[in-house]
């Protein structure tokens, strides 16, 4: 039996690159939310998503973990998250204590995130089931 790894694929690559993203960016606005009352707190974003950085993202050689002792930059995102940057944001108002953080922006962003969330799954779901009636049996 053949099996094959699906992340060799560039489609299911692109895919988990924008789940990544989205999964990042969830991460960040639940932060802002979470700091909405913490003074000085500006919010933080990630620069909108692309198809060619993620590209060239995957290019980049990035030291792996070989033996379970091995470790990791204190900085350095794994998987589908490494070619994510995070930004802060300026949001509309600010408030005497230096907080900047509008909830009401956030949770529009955080809509936007979660729909295009499902949308990446929805087409994930979509493109593994094509690939199974590709990889059946003729007649079955």
């Amino acid at each position: 039996m053949f099996l094959m790894d699906m992340s060799q694929i560039p489609l299911f690559a692109m895919l988990r690159g924008r789940l990544g993203y989205l999964s990042e960016r969830q991460r960040l606005i639940s932060e802002n939310v979470a700091n909405s009352d913490t003074p000085g707190y500006a919010p933080r974003d990630l620069k909108a998503f692309n198809f060619q950085a993620q590209i060239k993202a995957a290019q980049v050689m990035t030291p792996a973990v070989t033996q379970a002792g091995h470790m990791l930059p204190p900085n350095a995102k794994t998987g589908a998250a490494a070619g994510v940057k995070e930004i802060k944001t300026r949001d509309s108002e600010t408030t005497l204590d230096g907080n900047s953080v509008v909830l009401e922006e956030e949770m529009m962003k955080m809509s936007e995130a979660r729909m295009s969330y499902d949308a990446a799954i929805g087409f994930y779901q979509k493109s593994m089931n094509l690939l199974r009636m590709a990889a059946r049996a003729p007649g079955r």
